[in-house]
């Protein structure tokens, strides 16, 4: 049976950008001097703005924030002459833009002063990174409490990946912060998903204990090798058919990818999950993976807490389908 829902605020668009306006960049003008002559265009700026670095230069190059004699000028090994003026608008790097608040929906489950607990739509990417650098959970936390601007990571004690749904917590205080992160590395804290990979596992349970660390091949993946970091992942069949399986996954660990990883690496990777081998079926567009149950206590008072999270519309229809084979 699929977990009965715990109603919060709903979340069908992605957040909205902030709406402060940008500050005007600083500008930084000069004249190439004969001892510059000949010089490539980014090494001269290098000379303006020596506390940047090279590759922040050049991309403020490739966007179009750097003149020479009045003309925008993107090529960095361009030789430029003695005499020409150069202007640099000193964008803020992504990075430095990356921590502010930004107002969005948030699915709430559970909320007091020192503890969050929120459903994590599909295509919510929780922490900014190269090419997510706004509209994150984290921004978003940022915006829905003050404290959170003096908090490592606004909070955030661990992640779902940008296309895995599902039930996360997050610290409102540091006592709380500290006690979520000491819970989780005592594995006090009970996280189980539901997943739907190809393939029907041979036992009807079992558990994968095999170590996870960045795949040698291919920096975007992991991989079970060797001298990665402990991971082990408990696995049950609760319903099969057409070539693929309903499990249940608990975490025992909580490394990158961890149930994907592992459940790859047995030869069942998860539906839709073309990173690690999954091909699209059941209708499903992204990996088969939702974040359904956490058990905890809470950080501060240690009472015990529960949290049921129903899956999202395309995981709960791909279910359906396959419970009722």
């Amino acid at each position: 049976m699929l977990p009965v829902a715990i109603k919060g605020a709903d979340y069908r668009e992605p957040p909205p950008d902030a709406d402060e306006e940008e500050p005007a960049p600083e500008v930084r003008e000069a004249m190439v001097g004969t001892g510059q002559h000949g010089q490539r265009l980014d090494k001269v700026l290098v000379s303006i703005a020596s506390e940047f670095s090279r590759s922040h230069l050049q991309h403020l190059l490739e966007q179009g924030h750097v003149q020479v004699d009045g003309h925008v000028a993107s090529t960095a090994s361009r030789k430029l002459r003695a005499g020409q003026a150069v202007r640099l608008e000193l964008v803020p790097t992504d990075e430095s833009r990356a921590f502010r608040p930004q107002a969005m929906p948030l699915a709430i489950l559970f909320e007091d002063e020192h503890l969050l607990v929120v459903d994590k739509p599909v295509g919510l990417v929780v922490h900014p990174a190269p090419g997510h650098w706004s509209g994150t959970l984290l921004n978003g936390l940022l915006a829905h409490h003050a404290a959170a601007t003096t908090l490592p990571r606004a909070g955030i004690v661990h992640r779902l990946d940008k296309d895995t749904s599902g039930v996360m917590m997050v610290g409102k205080t540091l006592p709380a912060v500290t006690a979520l992160v000491r819970d989780i590395a005592a594995r006090d804290v009970h996280r189980r998903y539901l997943a739907i990979a190809h393939g029907v596992p041979r036992e009807s349970a079992f558990t994968v204990e095999a170590p996870i660390g960045r795949d040698p091949v291919s920096r975007i993946r992991m991989a079970v090798v060797k001298g990665g970091r402990p991971a082990r992942t408990d696995v049950e069949v609760l319903a099969a058919g057409d070539g693929v399986a309903a499990l249940s996954c608990t975490l025992h660990s909580g490394r990158t990818h961890q149930i994907r990883v592992h459940l790859a690496w047995k030869g069942h990777p998860l539906v839709a999950d073309a990173l690690y081998g999954g091909k699209l079926q059941l209708g499903l567009q992204r990996q088969a993976l939702h974040a359904t149950e956490l058990r905890l206590a809470h950080p501060i008072d240690r009472r015990p807490l529960a949290f049921d999270c129903a899956p999202p519309a395309d995981f709960a229809a791909a279910w359906q389908q396959l419970i009722a084979t």
